[in-house]
């Protein structure tokens, strides 16, 4: 059974949230070399010649051999150092070449080398903290700490000039000051421990908003989560969390709070009523301020909204975090009044939600909205029209019939309209010269042209019989 963890996105709460750094590059860790255990008596060590490195000895180690770093330092501790030994190391083996792992690529805004605690002594105890990844690195309102007995090597690369966070703490000593944080920066050992294009600047003032403040990380989500890995999912609906770089299964409650809404409170409620209880004991529960985007007709961006977001996120395919979201809807609905809150619902990832019909309300609602702008954006137009204060264009006037028939009776160089030879045979008879004798009623012709048109005479048939016999 997992350990409850629970995020304090406080962002604003009284206690300020501490961001630890994971990784290190002490000689005591084992991980830092590539045989996966610290070198003894008989044993050859190396650094790459290459990498700059800034390297924690906390005790005497023994060596046969030992290349060191071209660009490097060691910062030992009180009693700590290296010697060689005489002859072989009957504690150690047979002895290997071990190289010492480059720690060049370890970057700031990787959610993965970070653990969050609220307290200084929560990081003794182990009692981290789950966040969204945007909040898993330091947001702008934390204070950053380093490993007391420890040196590091951090990437601070990013798309944006400086990172600006409360405080850093380095080999036991806080800086909050920025002048003083910009002196140990330019030191040999802040130079081997901080590289990379941003600048980490310390001095910022937390944040004074009860119900919370934004992390500030949101500008640089892709980058944070480049470095993410998503793994598959097996529930019927996953959700994505504002500020996380992948789907979730679990529920999401999302709470709209009034100027009485206290974070740090209403978090300390959640811990004691629900999290306790032997059912939560594996969930995962994540709280922040977040400021969600309002869409028009779920289209058309038009501000934003701040709101309390509650990530619940178990092991299985979100049943359990579907009825821990229940239960927080439902107390948040009968103690609104008296904990600042005046709406909460959740959607859950096994399709079920606090209100099925709210999708489909909103969106008519937002249809209304938007056909009423329209309406009055048409109003305002004709309203101004009439007085005078818009002109419409001038229209191109519209060709007559009788220019167009004109038009058409001349040819492209201005003349006549040629329109071919007249057939005399049939044209009519009003056209045709006045021939004598022209028009006759003579059967015996094979042509005969009469007022109705021209027509041939059957030799054969006599229009004078009507019966004929055998």
């Amino acid at each position: 059974m997992l350990k409850t963890l629970l995020l304090l996105c406080l962002v604003g709460a009284a206690n300020a949230l501490y961001k630890q750094w994971i990784p290190d590059t002490n000689y005591e860790n084992k991980t830092n070399w590539d045989k996966g255990a610290v070198p003894c008596g008989n044993d050859k060590v190396q650094f790459s010649a290459q990498r700059k490195v800034s390297v924690f000895v906390e005790t005497t180690h023994a060596v046969q051999e030992m290349r060191m770093p071209v660009d490097g330092e060691f910062i030992l501790n009180s009693g700590a150092g290296f010697y060689v030994v005489a002859g072989q190391d009957p504690s150690c083996g047979a002895g290997v070449t071990t190289q010492f792992k480059d720690s060049e690529s370890l970057q700031w805004f990787n959610p993965a080398l970070w653990q969050a605690a609220a307290t200084l002594d929560d990081i003794q105890r182990e009692n981290f903290l789950f966040f969204v990844h945007e909040e898993s690195v330091p947001c702008q309102y934390d204070d950053v700490v380093f490993k007391a007995s420890s040196s590091f090597r951090v990437d601070t690369s990013s798309s944006q000039p400086s990172i600006s966070v409360k405080s850093v703490s380095v080999l036991g000593k806080m800086f909050d000051s920025r002048s003083e944080f910009i002196q140990y920066l330019s030191s040999r050992t802040g130079q081997l421990q901080f590289h990379g294009s941003s600048a980490v600047t310390v001095g910022n003032s937390g944040c004074e908003d009860p119900s919370g403040c934004d992390c500030g990380n949101s500008v640089i989500h892709q980058q944070i989560c480049a470095s993410v890995t998503c793994t598959s999912l097996s529930c019927k609906k996953p959700l994505l969390p504002l500020g996380h770089c992948c789907d979730v299964c679990g529920a999401i409650v999302t709470i709209i709070y009034a100027p009485g809404f206290n974070l740090q409170i209403y978090r300390q409620r959640i811990q004691h009523l629900f999290l306790v209880l032997p059912q939560y004991k594996s969930i995962q529960l994540g709280m922040s301020k977040v400021f969600k985007s309002q869409r028009l007709m779920g289209i058309i961006p038009f501000g934003s909204s701040a709101e309390i977001q509650v990530v619940i996120v178990d092991e299985e395919k979100g049943t359990l975090s579907e009825a821990l979201a229940r239960d927080i809807v439902k107390d948040a609905r009968s103690h609104g009044s008296n904990l600042g809150i005046t709406e909460a619902e959740f959607q859950a990832s096994t399709g079920s939600s606090s209100d099925q019909s709210g999708s489909s309300v909103g969106i008519v609602v937002g249809i209304v909205f938007g056909v009423l702008i329209v309406i009055t954006l048409i109003l305002v137009v004709v309203v101004l029209i009439r007085k005078g204060v818009v002109q419409m264009p001038s229209m191109p006037s519209l060709p007559s019939i009788s220019s167009l028939k004109n038009r058409n009776d001349t040819g492209d160089l201005g003349g006549p309209l040629d329109r071919g030879f007249d057939n005399p045979i049939f044209d009519k008879p009003s056209m045709l010269p006045a021939i004598p004798n022209l028009y006759t009623t003579e059967t015996n012709n094979t042509i005969s042209l009469t007022q109705s048109g021209a027509h041939f005479i059957n030799p054969v048939y006599d229009e004078n019989e009507t019966d004929f016999t055998t």
